[in-house]
């Protein structure tokens, strides 16, 4: 299997059986991932270094738009998508096979995890992955050690309060928190600047 096949799967969410062809392949894209990763997480890097480090993962060029504190975890690297002006906090892990898109200006916090892989519930079909994408919209705060599941869309201008479980969508400005995560309050914005 090739990427652009395997990328294409996760678009049309097509559940990865296990022992499959794309099962395998996603196998092999870990190992990348965790040899990349072991590079990025090991010493020092100054932030143009970080940023071709993680442009290397991702396949993308991200210099100029990622701020990123070590250490970061991914399982695959290639789905993620940055717009730009990105910051993400120390300890993030990303499980990007079924597509993580960040929007201009987000904040991740530290520890936080993005998620878009689920397992079946049937026992005899557990290794099963079923992907949907996260989608993150523009301006939006991450709070620490939030989860972030498969298939949410968030919002531009939304704010995830530490330490939620998101799983469902979340309205564009607003806030919300807990676990699951629900709905805390809508977000005054500021009409004169």
């Amino acid at each position: 299997m090739e990427l652009k096949e395997f990328l294409e799967m996760m678009e049309r969410r097509e559940t990865v059986h296990t022992m499959s062809d794309a099962m395998m392949f996603s196998g092999q894209m870990t190992q990348r991932a965790l040899e990349i990763t072991a590079k990025l997480n090991t010493g020092y890097h100054p932030l143009e270094e970080v940023q071709e480090i993680f442009s290397e993962l991702t396949g993308k060029d991200v210099r100029g738009k990622l701020f990123l504190f070590p250490p970061f975890h991914t399982d695959f690297g290639q789905n993620i998508h940055i717009e730009g002006h990105v910051t993400i906090n120390a300890g993030v892990s990303m499980q990007d096979q079924g597509g993580i898109y960040i929007g201009e200006g987000t904040l991740i916090g530290h520890h936080v995890v993005l998620a878009t892989l689920n397992h079946d519930l049937d026992p005899a079909k557990r290794g099963d992955l079923h992907p949907a994408p996260i989608r993150i919209g523009r301006n939006v705060w991450i709070g620490s050690n939030a989860t972030i599941l498969h298939g949410v869309t968030i919002g531009d201008g939304a704010v995830v309060a530490a330490g939620a479980v998101v799983n469902k969508d979340v309205p564009a400005n607003t806030v919300v928190g807990g676990v699951p995560a629900k709905v805390i309050k809508q977000i005054e914005l500021l009409k004169d600047r």
